[in-house]
């Protein structure tokens, strides 16, 4: 009985190159055959990287590859599928569901069990499943019934389970940088079989320097650019030069890669608020652009700005609090593009401003005692006696009134008895925390 339709196998894991490969996308037909065509993930699959040799020696673990789209997540499995004498099985979490998922998990078991043979199943997106839906893979994995890839463009901490976690081995594959894509891409010119070396096509090198900024770490964003390109600008069988206003040209304008719910949201707004808080106004304005760009809510990040005023700045600079809030009401009022003026002006101030973070210290240092401590009653002399009962209770006895009595605010004691002398709040000039207090600082 076979565990899957023959045919999807070979179009995600083809074994050799179709009859009519040139039908094919570019990126697709350009997918690495070999280890020594895989560029840009060295640190992972050098040839002395323990994975490598994993993979050669087909002693490959549970994996999650986990990276942005066009790392060679897919690339790397299709590599594994060639080097393993197992039954490799692929499936997309994108196209199919958790009923035939248990069916594929349920052969193989019984091909371990009749015949002892391994099973790799191959999870494509394996970040559509939820936590309970991965569920379905524990018992498996646990047997040793399957080995299981999964590819995610999500951060596997918050999208895959933690048993399956402790189970894998997470291969990170990062952005491609500009000298990986541009062996790509040379090599995608040159390659007559299955690139463009026979459309006798050739770049200018502002041109090649155009698409890798356009493919911004992703290779097959970058090929399936240069693929419109040439198809608009390529005459059959004569030589041709593309130059960088006919890309710009074929290309238009290309959005930034950012996933607005996605780990890259919170790596941006992490620099961002960072770079302000190192007082670096040029570094805040970039993470400010590249957001923006990106297409991130412009009111998300005037609220962090105000956040950041108390936070950061605090008392050294009152006036902080006063421009990010005008901040976010003019970004409310007026909206993009004018916006990022106002933006970048609020930007600027804080990041330029003395930092302090002495009142959000002080908060969390008192939270935690008011946490620890429990309900500790209020000093008598700091309650109201609004009946006679409580002032024959002592409510309100000895209240020295701060007005009639200035000497009184510092003579008395505003904390309970428990906390006297305990210290919430000190200046920029205060004598630092004691040793055994907790770092205050906020996780960013």
């Amino acid at each position: 009985m076979e565990l899957f339709d023959s045919q999807s196998q070979a179009d995600l894991f083809p074994k050799s190159e179709p009859q009519d490969h040139r039908q094919a996308p570019l990126a697709d037909r350009m997918r690495p055959l070999e280890f020594d065509q895989f560029v840009g993930q060295a640190e992972v699959l050098a040839e002395d990287q323990p994975l490598r040799i994993a993979i050669e020696q087909d002693r490959v673990p549970s994996l999650i590859l986990w990276g942005p789209p066009g790392t060679g997540k897919t690339t790397l499995a299709n590599l594994i599928a060639k080097k393993t004498q197992a039954t490799f099985v692929p499936f997309s979490a994108v196209l199919s569901g958790v009923p035939e998922l248990r069916g594929l998990l349920k052969m193989a078991e019984q091909r371990r069990t009749v015949s002892g043979q391994r099973t790799l199943l191959f999870v494509d997106e394996i970040h559509r499943f939820n936590k309970a839906q991965q569920d379905a893979f524990l018992p498996y994995v646990e047997r040793g019934d399957i080995t299981l890839i999964g590819a995610t463009t999500q951060n596997p901490s918050f999208e895959v389970i933690a048993p399956l976690l402790s189970r894998s081995m997470v291969v990170v594959l990062n952005s491609l940088n500009e000298e990986a894509l541009g062996q790509i891409l040379d090599r995608t010119l040159s390659d007559i079989k299955r690139g463009l070396g026979s459309s006798h096509v050739s770049l200018t090198s502002e041109a090649k320097h155009l698409l890798i900024g356009y493919g911004n770490g992703d290779a097959r964003s970058m090929l399936t650019g240069l693929e419109f390109v040439v198809s608009q600008y390529a005459a059959t069988g004569k030589p041709t030069i593309i130059d960088k206003p006919q890309v710009e040209k074929s290309l238009k304008q290309k959005a930034l890669r950012y996933d607005r719910d996605g780990e890259e949201h919170y790596n941006l707004i992490s620099a961002f608020i960072k770079s302000m808080r190192d007082s670096d106004p040029d570094g805040a304005l970039y993470w400010l652009a590249r957001m923006l760009e990106g297409g991130e809510d412009p009111k998300f990040i005037a609220r962090r700005m105000i956040i950041f005023a108390s936070e950061d700045v605090g008392m050294v600079d009152s006036q902080a609090l006063v421009i990010a809030s005008a901040v976010f009401h003019a970004v409310e009022a007026i909206g993009l593009p004018e916006a990022q003026i106002n933006l970048a002006h609020g930007v600027t101030y804080l990041s330029s401003a003395p930092k302090s973070n002495a009142s959000y210290a002080g908060i969390l240092a008192a939270r935690k005692d008011a946490k620890e401590k429990g309900n500790l009653p209020v000093p008598l002399h700091l309650r109201n006696a609004v009946t006679s009962l409580m002032k024959d209770l002592d409510y309100g006895k000895d209240y020295r009134y701060a007005h009639d009595d200035p000497k009184g605010a510092k003579a008395q004691s505003h904390l309970p008895k428990e906390l006297e002398g305990r210290k919430y709040y000190r200046s920029t000039n205060s004598p630092p925390a004691d040793d055994d207090d907790e770092d205050l600082n906020t996780p960013w």
